[in-house]
């Protein structure tokens, strides 16, 4: 069967194997999906971390869990015994069993009244996830059922992996497996023992799922989507599967993993197991390896892809075949997934991590790649960052159109490593133009392009969340990192966020090379006044990692560290072990700083001297007690002459009134202005109110992309009006803003 000039024998299979995410899925098998469907090629997809989760905690999962750790005690050669924990979780069996089904049909948005019940404490059991447990009510308040509940719900959830883990399967974990093995692994050694041994308790419930959706597929080639460790351990074993039991199915894995650990493979036992594997954007390489499974293209004219070729491991890279744009990958398609089986959990009390796992969002890019592409620690010399390019937000807009038209869900994250300040201008009067109701969030640059007026646009437009990276918080450090911003900047451009009402979250590192215990100390007193003042709602510390493909780990000396080796393994290679001489101890840290964060974010404890959340001594900070609130006290530099005029709010309603004064009377207009929130009058003589009652309506989105200030003073002069800066640099039309007279 030809279509549009593509053999279809087979499908092609699109698997995202346990585990990377429960509440949503992972998008790469969705975007494939997409471009297969601009090329005819039929394809098919899973998620099955979501499938073996859900066979897993589920009454009869449980039954044969518990079953299963049972049989392991009466096992007379190797008895299991069980830790206090394990006890007491396989004491309440029973009850485990009886609740599951509700906990997971709660968390699946199914039963939210459950909600109360679970909030009473006396509902589910608890053993030592809950040991650990935060105040409730301080972090959730009194009102916050359906958050708690979810909360209590997840630890709930963890307790029974902890059983889990401890007694069946020492790799097991909800958002990744096996991590250990894949992570840094610089020899597949371990891992190819690991594969050598029987299969797993949850490699079994993974197989069989598997092996019941290739007898329905029957494809020519299983792609299997690998973006993070915690899932190649059981890509391999699908792979093994498959391999084994259907030796005329090719295997191919990609993905996030392959494309930052594997570029330098040449271990030939990984090809056991994949028969490909392709870097980067897949589209291209993956269609012209389709086309050469159905003989129509040679080997020798593969696309950035390993193979073996006579025992070898060979990279094929045909340079003569383009990538696609952007504008040409189609729209990703999730049908096949289960969309209503995904669980929203709420592991870690943080503002940002609720929303990366509670709720199902419609994953986006507004551009590939990252326009600024130089941050010192990041992997800038890989295509996925250095390779940008913009798509129309047009077609971004008719893309979340048609995910609303096909999953019915409104949310959207875009997963852009910095969404462009400029093209989420234009995305934003896009949505706003349209009238669609979405909400969405992205990871950006903290830019001073993202002034209030542009913050104030993007919440018309629906979006609740940003995150960006502060990274260190010492304008030395960031200079060291080109990340082209400084602390001060950030606190103002977080603020023009938080003051829209669009939540931020930061990125923080500790451990840069060079950081000294000052700047550590430093560092966390500007994130202290960053949440004092409300510029910031979330934030998350990461240590330092080196990564091989970053300026860091191309040029170490320039950063005075130093390679603890020099040895390139036959696996993976990224993560970088190396020394920092001229630096803190930095891992010490790493307790203090976080345990001080998770107060800041809860708006507790500002008042303790940082030496508070360190058990060994630190030096008192060297920042200024005001210093963030200077730095968002600083007025914006009156830059109209580059910006256009634009009316995103409710046209006002006028009234004439009469004025008297000491025997003179005059005409003014009151116009009456409504926003969601309030209401509020100003107050103009009648020309002048006229002229503005115009200009707002050539103003408004749906007439057009707004006017310069040069335009808007030309229009107040054609009216015979004289005196145009005084009108509009001063009150009331400065105040306007706030009903949606912006400036972008």
């Amino acid at each position: 069967m030809l279509l549009n000039g593509t053999l279809l024998s087979a499908p092609i299979f699109l698997i995202t194997p346990p585990f990377t995410q429960l509440n949503t899925p992972y998008p790469a098998t969705a975007y494939l999906k997409g471009f297969f469907n601009t090329k005819g090629i039929s394809a098919v997809q899973a998620d099955l971390g979501i499938e073996v989760t859900i066979a897993l905690f589920c009454k009869e999962g449980l039954e044969n869990l518990f079953k299963s750790i049972q049989e392991k005690q009466l096992n007379k050669t190797a008895p299991l015994l069980l830790s206090e924990n394990s006890a007491r979780i396989f004491a309440l069996k029973e009850v485990y069993i009886k609740t599951i089904d509700q906990v997971i049909s709660f968390l699946q948005g199914k039963s939210n009244t459950l909600a109360h019940l679970i909030c009473t404490r006396n509902f589910l059991p608890e053993a030592s996830r809950f040991e650990q447990l935060d105040n409730l009510n301080w972090a959730f308040g009194s009102m916050g059922k359906q958050d708690m509940a979810k909360h209590i719900a997840t630890m709930y959830l963890e307790d029974l992996s902890d059983l889990i883990k401890e007694n069946i399967d020492e790799h097991f974990g909800f958002s990744r497996y096996a991590e250990s093995l894949g992570r840094s692994a610089n020899s597949f050694d371990d891992l190819y023992n690991a594969l050598q041994k029987p299969f797993t308790y949850l490699d079994e419930i993974l197989i069989k799922i598997l092996d019941a959706r290739l007898k329905e597929v029957n494809p020519k080639l299983v792609c299997l989507s690998v973006p993070f460790p915690g899932n190649l351990y059981t890509s391999l074993r699908c792979a093994q599967w498959v391999k084994q039991y259907y030796p005329s199915t090719k295997v191919a894995m990609g993905g996030g993993f392959a494309n930052t650990e594997l570029r330098s493979l040449s271990d030939a036992r990984v090809f056991e197991f994949y028969d490909f594997i392709t870097l980067d954007d897949g589209e291209a390489p993956l269609e012209i390896l389709i086309e050469h499974l159905d003989g129509k293209k040679q080997q020798h004219e593969l696309k950035r892809c390993f193979t073996l070729v006579n025992g070898v491991v060979t990279y094929i890279n045909n340079t003569n075949c383009s990538d696609y744009k952007q504008g040409q990958v189609g729209t990703p398609d999730y049908d096949g997934l289960l969309l209503d089986k995904y669980i929203s959990a709420i592991e870690v009390i943080n503002p940002m991590h609720s929303l990366w796992s509670d709720g199902r969002w419609n994953k986006l890019t507004m551009a590939h790649g990252c326009y600024w592409g130089k941050c010192t620690f990041c992997d800038i010399s890989l295509d996925y960052i250095k390779s940008y390019e913009p798509i129309a937000a047009s077609l971004i807009v008719d893309r979340m159109e048609e995910l609303i038209a096909k999953t019915g869900e409104h949310g959207f994250h875009f997963v852009d490593e910095a969404a462009p300040p400029s093209l989420m201008k234009s995305v934003a009067i896009e949505i706003i133009k349209r009238k669609i109701i979405v909400s969405w969030w992205a990871n950006v640059r903290f830019e001073k392009s993202f002034t209030r007026d542009l913050c104030l646009l993007l919440k018309a437009a629906g979006c609740i969340a940003v995150s960006g990276g502060l990274e260190v918080a010492s304008d030395r450090l960031l200079d060291l990192i080109d990340k082209g911003i400084t602390v001060a900047q950030v606190a103002k451009v977080s603020k023009h966020f938080s003051d829209a009402g669009i939540m931020v979250h930061a990125y923080l590192m500790y451990g840069f090379p060079t950081q000294t215990v000052q700047e550590t100390v430093d560092s966390l007193e500007m994130v202290r006044q960053l949440f004092e003042t409300g510029t910031l709602q979330s934030a998350f510390w990461h240590l330092f990692t080196m990564t091989a493909h970053s300026p860091v780990g191309l040029n170490p000396e320039k950063y005075k560290v130093k390679k603890v080796t020099e040895e390139i393994g036959t696996f993976a290679n990224n993560d970088i072990e190396h020394i920092d001489s001229t630096g803190a101890n930095h891992e010490i840290f790493g307790f203090g700083l976080k345990k001080a964060l998770l107060n800041y974010m809860h708006g507790a404890c500002f008042e303790l001297p940082l030496q508070k959340w360190f058990e060994f001594k630190i030096p008192k900070t060297s920042v200024p007690p005001d210093y963030i609130l200077k730095a968002i006290s600083v007025p914006e530099i009156n830059a109209t002459n580059h910006y256009k005029a634009i009316w995103v709010g409710v046209m006002p309603t006028t009234t004439i009134v009469q004025r008297s004064k000491k025997g003179t009377k005059w005409e003014e207009m009151n116009l009456h202005f409504q926003t969601n929130k309030t209401a509020f009058d100003i107050s103009l003589a009648p020309a002048v109110g006229n002229w503005l009652l115009h200009l707002l309506s050539k103003l408004s989105i749906e007439n057009g992309n707004g006017l310069t200030y040069t335009e808007i003073k030309e229009s107040y002069a054609k009216q015979g009006l004289d005196g145009f800066e005084l009108c509009w640099d001063n009150k009331p039309i400065t105040n306007l803003y706030k009903a949606g007279l912006l400036s972008v």
